[in-house]
């Protein structure tokens, strides 16, 4: 086989997920049942079950690798730290550092072009 033909990616083949994706898109079932949690203890009001919505096919649609859950995750994951920003502004709530630290990371990481490459 001639090193063209190697270096050339079969169009039937499926694209292979990278080990960081999967680890976000279980970061995002994680932030899932995080918010249903609060839901449900009453520490956080209803509306933020939609964020949970989001969450879960987030996650669903970036492990599946399609582009429409990239585009939500990455939406999410920016929302969340807006969020733990505002709650650590606000509140004073030094602890919520570590929320906006790792969604800082996983937005940065999803914007990578080998990450969008994939997803195409």
């Amino acid at each position: 086989m001639s090193p063209d033909k190697q270096s050339a990616p079969d169009p039937g083949e499926r694209a292979k997920l990278l080990p960081g994706v999967a680890a976000i898109g279980l970061w995002m079932f994680f932030l899932c049942l995080m918010c249903l949690l609060g839901v449900s203890l009453h520490r956080l009001p209803h509306v933020f079950l939609a964020f949970c919505v989001a969450f879960a096919l987030g996650g669903h649609g970036l492990i599946r690798l399609r582009r429409w859950g990239w585009a939500l995750t990455l939406a999410t994951v920016f929302l969340s730290a807006l969020w733990g920003l505002w709650t650590l502004i606000h509140f004073h709530q030094i602890d919520w550092i570590a929320m906006v630290v790792i969604n800082a990371v996983l937005f940065l990481y999803l914007i990578r072009p080998e990450v969008t490459t994939r997803l195409r």
